[in-house]
């Protein structure tokens, strides 16, 4: 009991340091800019996004205002592209300190194409994304109430749809609220908050005047719907802009400075916490849950496995000792030790694709570990676009010893003998089905004309990436794994497999699969809502903390529940636990792809193929890759078991 209490001690400890990193530091990777009074701010423009479509597209695809000169890209990194960014120049001019009240800043008139195109990028709830030194413009709006909220992630809305004219209406004005602060012992000032309200007024010239759109007098003249030194509120708007064919827009903005005493060191502390509009409890909840959940299946394993370990290991070893003539007058021997001839056996069908499988699960999931850990300490911070797509191929790659190593100590002890197909499947299979997957997604992309669409040299950095290093290193941690000595089993396997009796209702294999993952599924539920929010509805997710720790959770509630089912399945007599381990840990994977059905209803996706395409294509990919991880985690603990108790008995 000391013990117990000892162990659960330290285990609380351990839980409380890798906690204490959700509120810690991060790391944001850029260095601060000091703006002098007057200097230039510039300002950003991301590609366009909706949760509805999942097609983001460029923000001059529609009939908005270009800068001087044309849109120019900004330098990006290979994660920024894989995950769609496309960020260039605006022709918003913005200067430190300097209020501007209702400027013109360019007046578009719509053609019959441009008209349908914005009225269907406003009705599938497209967004933009603004970004003024790297920090992206947070939303603000007024609530059914009249309250005035605020949203950090996802942009600000193009425009709105009137609900009871259905007729489309363009936000061609924006308020873009800027905070800054002045670090102590600098000259300049910092940027520290950046939001914008966007608003919908259709623009009148002051005494009739009409505007060509070029002659440089229409920037000067002053506009009826504007008052004279005052911003532009929403409550003065008389009549919102249509979007319709021939309906001459012009777009104006203000830009209002405000002092604030957020320091920029945390300036992106209520992007990350959506100003706590989801409690911390939330999580803790989760965590508690989910602690709970690990706790409650530990006893139970102990409680079972090592009571009738115990008790069968002592008998089958008491039953040695007898003579022929006492072990006649026992009873037949039942149980787990009457396969011991077989239950070494390798796998009667495909083991060299359960090798692959174990193999590509280790890669993934030692990746998966390493690329938590360091956005748990601050490295992969959400003001380095890209960095958790970038770092997530560098582990990847370089994890590729490893699956080479796992696949090829397997499949050398089940005496295979086509080992090199086996270590070019371990190094292509599961990659190459993302990659012809992601190829066959960017095809139908670049006709949408998305900026999802990762052009052709990318393409080719990410190729030259697996062949030139990924592979390599599978087949170099394959050559020490076949190097290596054969696994040693602690029995004799012969020659006839033995009969597997036929098993009661509950004892059956596919029930066994079917029930596993129901409580690892359950202890990683709360926090795979976030995640899934993050993934498809553009919110921010840094909780990397909670993260690593249901990480953890899943894959020691996988291993404990495939050993206890193993134990069971041995004790029935059947000794085809291989398939069967992998596919009992693997199970949650199969609810985590139920749910995202469920959860797809949240979308409220657009009725367009391409939408449900890249939605279910990509989560069955996601759910793969954790079949894998859980899969192979549990094979390798059933593995360390089975030759665990089997070597502590005595047999013929």
């Amino acid at each position: 009991m000391t013990n117990l209490r000892i162990a659960l001690s330290k285990g609380a400890l351990f839980t409380m340091a890798v906690l204490k990193t959700c509120h810690g530091f991060y790391v944001p990777g850029v260095r601060p800019h000091e703006f002098l009074p007057g200097e230039d701010v510039p300002m950003k423009v991301n590609a366009m996004t909706s949760i509805h479509t999942q097609l983001p597209k460029d923000y001059y695809r529609l009939p908005f205002c270009r800068p001087t000169g044309g849109p120019k890209m900004a330098s990006e990194n290979l994660g920024e592209f894989l995950t769609g960014n496309k960020i260039q120049n605006s022709p918003y001019s913005i200067n430190m300190l300097r209020d501007v009240n209702c400027q013109v800043l360019c007046q578009v008139t719509l053609s019959k194409v441009e008209a349908h195109s914005l009225g269907q990028h406003i009705k599938y709830n497209y967004h933009n994304n603004w970004i003024i030194d790297n920090l992206p413009g947070a939303s603000v709006g007024i609530s059914q109430s009249g309250m005035t909220l605020k949203h950090y992630a996802g942009g600000f809305p193009i425009g709105f749809i009137a609900k009871d004219t259905k007729e489309a209406f363009l936000y061609n004005h924006v308020n873009i609220i800027l905070e800054y602060h002045n670090p102590e012992g600098k000259e300049g000032h910092r940027v520290v908050g950046f939001a914008v309200e966007p608003i919908s007024v259709h623009h009148r010239y002051a005494g009739g005047y009409v505007w060509d759109g070029e002659s440089s007098e229409g920037f000067t003249k002053p506009l009826d719907t504007c008052m004279s030194g005052e911003h532009l509120d929403r409550g003065n708007v008389g009549e919102f802009q249509r979007v319709a064919e021939g309906e001459s827009i012009i777009y104006t903005y203000d830009v209002i400075w405000k002092y604030s005493e957020t320091a920029w060191a945390s300036r992106w502390d209520v992007y990350l916490s959506e100003d706590h509009m989801v409690p911390a409890q939330v999580h803790w909840y989760s965590i508690t849950n989910s602690i709970l959940v690990v706790l409650f299946l530990s006893l139970l394993v102990v409680s079972i496995l090592v009571r009738n370990l115990r008790r069968d290991i002592a008998g089958y070893n008491a039953l040695e000792q007898l003579t022929d003539e006492e072990k006649e007058e026992e009873q037949e021997e039942s149980g787990w030790k009457l396969v011991h001839a077989d239950v070494f056996r390798p796998p009667s069908s495909w083991p060299m694709a359960y090798c692959i499988l174990i193999g590509s699960g280790a890669q993934i999931g030692v990746c998966g570990l390493a690329t938590i850990c360091l956005a748990a300490i601050g490295f992969l911070s959400p003001a380095r676009r890209g960095s958790l797509m970038t770092a997530t191929l560098v582990f990847y790659m370089l994890c590729g010893c490893l699956a080479g190593y796992t696949s090829s100590r397997l499949y050398k002890s089940f005496k295979g003998r086509q080992w090199q197909l086996c270590t070019l499947l371990t190094a292509t299979a599961f990659p190459g089905m993302c990659f012809f997957i992601f190829i066959f997604f960017n095809t139908i992309l670049a006709f949408f004309r998305s900026t999802a669409s990762v052009p052709f040299l990318d393409l080719v950095i990410v190729a030259a990436m697996w062949c030139c290093i990924s592979i390599p290193l599978v087949f170099l941690g394959a050559y020490f794994g076949y190097k290596e000595d054969y696994i040693t089993f602690p029995t004799v396997t012969s020659t006839i497999a033995r009969a597997i009796p036929q098993p009661s209702f509950f004892m059956k294999p596919i029930v066994g699969i079917g029930l596993a993952g129901m409580v690892p599924f359950a202890a990683a539920y709360v926090e795979l809502f976030f995640i899934m929010t993050s993934l498809w509805m553009d919110q921010f997710y840094y909780v990397f903390g909670f993260t690593l720790v249901v990480y953890l959770i899943l894959l020691i509630t996988c291993a404990e529940v495939t050993v206890l089912l193993c134990y069971y399945q041995l004790c029935a007599e059947n000794h085809r636990w291989w398939w069967f381990s992998f596919f009992a840990a693997a199970s949650p994977a199969m609810y985590t792809f139920v749910y995202s059905i469920f959860w797809f209803r949240s979308l409220e996706a657009s009725k367009m193929l391409i939408t449900y395409m890249l939605y279910f294509g990509y989560m069955f990919l996601i759910c793969f890759a954790m079949m894998c991880v859980t899969g192979a985690v549990g094979s390798l603990t059933c593995l360390w078991f089975t030759r665990k108790i089997f070597g502590t008995i005595k047999v013929d």
